[in-house]
């Protein structure tokens, strides 16, 4: 897969004087790829993100995206989208089909033009209910539908998440979880979100990177990631329940293996099972 992000220890001082690095391991995102960042609050998620769409720049280091530098979130257009973590900031339209036509219509899309592409992704995301509603009255995870929506609506190549399922009950999590795994099969869309919950990991993303205290310690599938106890110390990480609980099965001599899937996990366990009955 082509490379469309690399991020090279990067180094950026806030007006507050607070110094934030992202150095360590080289961070790329590859055309269609499925990226989740695991780090704990503080540990300079948000930063890397916002020096990928352009919003800050390095004061050090190397930020590539497309094969040029960004100079401003602007001029992503078409290329970048971003869901910021408070959704609210970004909800700007008296209703949810305005909210959607923002960017487009902003961006100098003819008005038949953008109505043939709010009422696709409405219709392609089930958003008929919600048309006319005022977005800052719909629950947590309908907004954050709602901001998905709208970033998708100027079809770019990369969608960033900054804590994509901050806030959200556990239905609202998987619907949007289902939701982005949609986006990606169907539209192509390299899709890349921070969080600090382990358990979404393993089901969405293709690659984790593991961010801690500004540097980048693990880069690798997810299942690499859950069976590295020196990573997970060191970044103060616990492994998915179930991941857990097979390779403590497994110290103990059982023949099991690693998986975050629980149909795989019964396939392995009910043989075992069934020969202890007998």
């Amino acid at each position: 897969m082509k490379e469309i992000v690399r991020v090279n220890c990067i180094k950026h001082r806030y007006p507050d004087a607070v110094e934030v690095s992202v150095c360590g391991l080289a961070f790329e995102i590859h055309e269609g790829e499925k990226t989740v960042i695991l780090g704990s609050n503080g540990s300079g998620k948000t930063t890397l993100l916002w020096h990928i769409v352009g919003i800050l720049k390095p004061e050090e280091g190397e930020v590539q995206v497309f094969g040029a530098a960004p100079k401003s979130p602007e001029s992503l257009h078409g290329k970048v989208a971003m869901v910021f973590q408070n959704v609210d900031h970004q909800l700007i339209g008296p209703t949810v089909w305005d909210d959607i036509a923002f960017s487009p219509l902003n961006f100098g899309h003819g008005k038949e033009e953008v109505k043939a592409i709010v009422d696709a992704i409405i219709k392609e995301m089930r958003l008929e209910p919600l048309a006319r509603r005022v977005p800052h009255y719909l629950s947590g995870g309908e907004k954050k539908k709602v901001a998905i929506a709208g970033a998708i609506a100027t079809h770019p190549k990369l969608l960033i998440l900054d804590e994509a399922l901050a806030g959200l009950d556990p239905k609202s999590q998987k619907e949007t979880l289902d939701l982005l795994l949609k986006i990606n099969e169907e539209r192509g869309i390299a899709i890349v979100f921070t969080t600090h919950d382990v358990s979404v990991i393993p089901g969405f993303a293709d690659t984790a990177y593991v961010l801690s205290r500004g540097e980048l310690i693990f880069k690798g599938k997810p299942l690499e990631l859950f069976t590295n106890p020196e990573i997970l110390d060191r970044a103060n990480i616990e492994s998915p329940p179930l991941i857990e609980l097979l390779g403590a099965l497994k110290e103990r001599g059982l023949p099991v293996s690693p998986t975050n899937s629980p149909r795989e996990a019964l396939s392995q366990l009910l043989p075992l099972l069934n020969t202890k009955e007998h």
